[in-house]
Formats: structure tokens, sequence, C-alpha cells
């Protein structure tokens, strides 16, 4: 983590840009950082205009200042690289440094992430930049982390990514043979005879013109996914390459965007020394939306703490309705991450912008340009309460029974599938399962293919379309040892290649679950069939899979239509361990009803009984077990406490069978005591 000596609180302050303000308003801004009880600002993110000149000349003189002026003021930098928007002279001097788009468009200079992460000039100026900027700054103490780039994204189908893509299948397949077995290319007589006929999938190939997310031949537009995300990895690792070898001591990482489809993330986390993420949910997602992020984000390195990179301390420019953050929503979603697995609070801004598109994005300190503003003295009080938990709850890690399987190249397969239902959603299909749990108070880990499960009691894995290699012998031997394994609708259907697994839908699934899928009805939007569950009635609706039990026992079936009395859920006795198939989207309350039995009967415990709209978690440190309690609700509600506890900001004792208010919006942080 960012941790090192100069740390003594959670890391709080954020995206600072002096370079865009006269120099006589920087004092202005240190004055009102201390006030506002700010140690740590990440400078230099869209710097690169102004370091870099020419493919020669190079001005660290303002940067210099702006170094000098955080150190003076005992601010901790996490220094950026500014290498994600190129500057204007290199996109005219060197025009293939510019991204085309899916739809063949050419870009010109403008907007950011514009660079082609397979240009050559890019790679190399930006690398050298990276290195540069370590040479000049590495004996800086108050550096405590670097920051490559920043939110990494976008994809480009231009000539040097296309010939890029031909090399990366070379490494890949190896022949022209396997590229042509793997893509299926017998279909629509796609067979390739040269390694120069393969082009980029794009809306001038492969792509739907009616339907830009789906494609003709998914196994090309899979791999170019893969490619794509791993391109941009490259640039990424370029830079932290020539970085640890100037400064081996200070960890690097860049900022994530939690479910964000064009990059594996799982990927990208095992070259960060800590995830960073930046947080911005929409004025209509709900506590649960955004908790699931914050535990993606945590499972990214194995349950190790992240840090909040970046959330707006009021209102978020680029959504289409801009509302304004209520009173106490800042500092409770702030703690909202702290108590999902964030060692830090940070924002963008810490000032506003006078134009340009983030003009309207919140900031520490506003357009008024003084303290004397509700957001400031939110922000302030925040800080004050962060100074004084101090390092408590740093390192606190998570004891889930229970994880949730996520994987970038089933979401990308599963979307890209012409049919059997246009709504099909893999990240909304997880969230029915998560908020399933987040609201019995069960504590999740997100795991991916990789990652083991032998310590979870239950691992559900929704819309698991792609089963690849052998991954479900990992699934048999853990279900087989006492493991309970749950998967839903339109899973086991095809391998990494997105090649369907012949013999009977779920595939390499069917012996752990028991069953086979003879048909798939897809229900248009609107109409469901239904389903009966201990006595309750639930909708069956988007996809009903049509189950045939082998070994499996049926726990409910089908009411409506041809299929009416045929398994809609069945469980498998498996070894010591049982399998669950869900063959139907549902409603909420009936994955809240199901999960519940499921938690049940295999151990699974909340990790405290609140009412509704109250969240809870626990973070385990060196320290002890740490509470954390949310009030999402707009009315005061009141916890009965099941031990002895120390409330960590009011600094109140509470004793067995106590009770808790909390106002709305509010938050409280419980020490166990011993």
């Amino acid at each position: 983590m960012i941790h090192n000596k100069r740390i003594v609180s959670m890391p709080y302050g954020g995206d600072y840009n002096p370079e865009q303000w006269p120099e006589e308003i920087w004092e202005e801004d240190m004055r009102l950082f201390k006030l506002a009880h700010v140690d740590t600002v990440t400078i230099n993110v869209f710097s690169w205009a102004k370091l870099q000149l020419d493919d020669e000349v190079y001005d660290f003189s303002m940067l210099d200042r702006i170094m000098d002026m955080a150190k003076r003021n005992n601010l901790n930098v996490c220094l950026a690289t500014s290498t994600a928007v190129h500057p204007a002279w290199m996109a005219k001097k060197y025009p293939e440094v510019l991204r085309t788009e899916l739809n063949g468009m050419k870009r010109k200079f403008g907007a950011r992430h514009n660079s082609c992460p397979n240009s050559s000039v890019y790679r190399r100026f930006s690398t050298e930049l990276a290195k540069r900027l370590a040479l000049r700054y590495k004996e800086y103490d108050n550096i405590v982390a670097w920051h490559i780039s920043n939110e990494y994204g976008g994809t480009c189908y231009c000539e040097n990514c296309q010939e890029a893509f031909r090399g990366w299948l070379k490494d890949k397949y190896g022949t022209l043979e396997e590229v042509n077995r793997a893509w299926n290319t017998s279909f629509w007589g796609h067979t390739f005879y040269d390694w120069d006929e393969i082009v980029v999938p794009n809306l001038l190939s492969e792509h739907f013109i009616w339907e830009m997310e789906r494609t003709n031949f998914q196994g090309i537009s899979l791999d170019y996914n893969r490619f794509n995300s791993d391109s941009l990895l490259e640039c990424y690792r370029a830079e932290y390459v020539e970085i640890k070898k100037i400064t081996p001591h200070i960890p690097i990482t860049t900022n994530l965007m939690g479910f964000y489809k064009p990059l594996d993330y799982q990927k990208w986390a095992k070259y960060m020394d800590f995830v960073s993420w930046d947080n911005y949910p929409s004025v209509t997602e709900t506590a649960a939306d955004t908790a699931m992020k914050h535990d993606l984000m945590r499972g990214l390195k194995g349950g190790k703490p992240f840090i909040l990179m970046e959330q707006t301390p009021s209102v978020t420019n680029w959504q289409s309705y801009c509302a304004l953050k209520r009173p106490g929503v800042m500092r409770l979603w702030s703690y909202q991450a702290v108590a999902h697995g964030s060692d830090s609070v940070m924002f963008f801004q810490m000032r506003r912008s006078i134009g340009a598109c983030e003009k309207f994005h919140g900031a520490l300190i506003d357009h008024a340009g003084h303290e004397n503003t509700r957001v400031f003295r939110e922000c302030s009080e925040l800080g004050s309460e962060l100074e004084k938990l101090g390092s408590q709850t740093f390192d606190g890690v998570f004891h889930s029974d229970v994880a949730i399987l996520f994987d970038w190249d089933n979401w990308w397969a599963v979307e890209y599938s012409a049919g059997p239902s246009c709504e099909i959603r893999y990240v909304e299909e997880v969230l029915q399962y998560y908020k399933g749990l987040f609201g019995q108070n069960v504590s999740v880990d997100f795991v991916g293919v990789e990652d083991e499960l032998s310590k979870y009691k239950m691992v559900i894995a929704p819309l698991l379309y792609m089963v690849k290699g052998d991954y479900h012998k990992k699934i048999e031997s853990y279900v087989e040892s006492g493991g309970t394994f749950v998967v839903s609708y339109f899973s086991g259907i095809v391998d990494e290649h997105d090649l369907v697994t012949c013999g009977g839908y779920p595939g390499k699934l069917r012996n752990v679950t028991g069953v086979w899928v003879e048909e798939i009805d897809a229900l248009p939007s609107g109409c469901f069939n239904e389903f009966v569950y201990k006595d309750k009635k639930y909708e069956a609706k988007m996809l009903c899979d049509i189950i045939r039990p082998e070994h499996a026992e049926t726990i409910s079936v089908y009411e409506k239509d041809f299929y009416e009395g045929e398994t809609v859920i069945a469980r498998n006795q498996f070894g010591k361990g049982t399998c669950y198939y869900v063959g139907t989207r549902s409603s909420e309350n009936f994955y809240s009803d199901f999960l519940s039995d499921l938690c049940k009967e295999c151990g699974v415990t909340p990790i405290l009984s609140t009412p509704e709209d109250i969240e809870v978690t626990k973070r385990i440190n060196e320290n002890g077990e740490f509470l954390f309690l949310l009030n999402h609700s707009e009315e005061k509600k009141v916890v009965v406490l099941d031990g002895s506890y120390q409330e960590l900001i009011s600094g109140r004792s509470y004793e067995l069978g106590e009770q808790l208010e909390l106002d709305k919006k509010d938050v409280g942080i419980l020490l166990k005591r011993k």
C-alpha cells in the first residue's frame, strides 16, 4: 500500500492541478488544505504538454516549484506520469499516435485517452517521460506512490493495432490452422490463408451496424478485447519498469474504474503494487451497487486493501443529471469505501477548474475560492475525523465465507453472443445475487478463475457462460470436498474460444450440476413465467432453461407454457457438497429468500443483525476487529450490539445488548473490546 513512515493517518486529499492556476493562488490553496486537514495530493496527472515541448526539449521548472511547495507544506505526493494525454505537437508531427474508432474514423488531436496503445512513438515518449520524472524526483521522501497515466481505457482499430494484433495471435496460437480452428472460420467461408488477411473486428468488418456491441464472429472479437486490454497493459508496464529501476521502494499504481468492461482488471492487478480506483456512483445507484464495486476492487489482489483514488466531494459533471451529494452523503460514501477495504479517502478535485468539461465537477475549493461553503465544511470535518482515527484500521482484511466468481473473458463473451436475448447483462445478474447477500449483512469476496475456492463455504457463479480449460475440475473438487456451488441459467455453454461444448448444456458443468438443458426460451421484456419456491410464487423472466434432471433433484418447476411442470431449480449432491442450478432470472425477493436459505444450510452467518438500510462490514487487523455501520436511510436507526465495543469517532463505549443510534446518513466505527 502507500503506507510509509510519513503516513500516520488515512491519506486524505486528491487530484491537485496548480498548473491550471496563477502561482499567486497556490499559497492560498496551501492555507485551505491545512484547514481541511488535507495531507496527500495527486499531482502531474495531465501536464505532459507543459513538461515536453518537442522531441528533445523538456521543461520541469513548474513541476519543480509545485513539488517543492508540496514538500514545504508537509504534503505527501502521489506523483503521476502525465501520459494519459499526448501533447498537440506529437499528434501533428507523428499522426500514428492518434486512435481509430470502431467505425474506422481516424481521430485528430483532442479529448483524452486519444493515443494508440500500439504506437511505437507513443510508447517511446511515454516511457522516456516516466524515466525522466523518476530520475528527477527520486530523492523526494514525500512521494508515497507513483500514479501511471490515468483511467486507462478505450479501444483503437488503426493499422498499428492491426499489425500488432496479428503478432499477438501468432504468439497465442502459433499457426493459422489453430487460429482457424479456435475461431471456427469454416463458418461463412472465413478461412484465413495468410496472417495479413486478418483484419481488426470493427464496423468495417465483423460488428453489426445496427447493434454495435454484437459481432458476427465472437471468437475474433473476443480475442481483440483480450489483445486491446493487453496492449494498454503493456503501455502501463513499460512505464512501470522504467520507474521501478530508479525508485524500487516506491509503490506504483494506476486508477481503475470498477466494473469497466474493456480492460481485464484481474490480469492488470498482477502488475500493480496496490489497487486504486475511482468511485462515481450515479444519482440512482443503490448502496449495494457501490458496495459491490468496492468488493470487486478488493478482490483483484486477493482481498488486500485498496486505495480510493477519486470520488467527488459533491457533484459529478459528466452524468445526465448532476445532482448534489446531500448533506452527510459525502462522509457516508467515504466511509463506505473504507468499510469495504479502502485505506484512503481521496477526491477529484482539489480546486474547481474554470474551463472545459470538468468546470462543473465538484471540488474541495469551489469557484467561490474560499472556505465558506457547505462542501468545504463537510470535507474539513471528515478530515478531522480521519486524523483522529489515525492508522487504526490500516491493512484491515475480510474473513468472508461467500465468494462470487467474476471473469472478464466471460463478460465479453456472454454479451457478444448473437442470442438468445439482447437483454443479457452479466453485471446485472451478478448484482442480483450480490444484493441477496448484501441485504443480510453477509460479507462477500470476489474471486477470479485463478483464485482458490476451498476457504469459502459457498461460491456463486452467475451466468457462467464460458468455462475455460479445466476450470470445471476446480469446481468439482470444491463441491466434492463439501462446498456449496450455485450457478445460474445460460452457463457452461462455451469454452475459452467461445466454441459451444457439445453433448448438452451446461457442457463441462453437467457432471457437477447433475442436469442437462434441452432448450432455452427467451422471454421478451415484460413477459414472464412463474415458479413456486417454498410456498411463495416468483417470476421467471428473460431466459428460461428447460432442464432435464439426471442426478439432481427438482426444487421448483415452471408454472406456465408448454414446459409447465419442468424443472427450474435443481439441487445435486456431489461428494460431500451441493450444487444448485437456477435456470432463470427472477426478482429481487427471490434471491434474498433463496440465498438466506442457502446461508443457513451451509453455516454462513450475518456479521450483525440490523434494521433495513443499515449496512455492516467487518475489517480485521493486528489492532482488532472493526465493525462499520452505515445508515443509508433518511431516518434515525437503532442497532442492538452483540458485544462490547468502543465507537472510535465519538469515543463512547458500548456493552453487549446496548443500542447504538445512527442518525440519517450517519456512520459508526466500532472496535471490539476484548
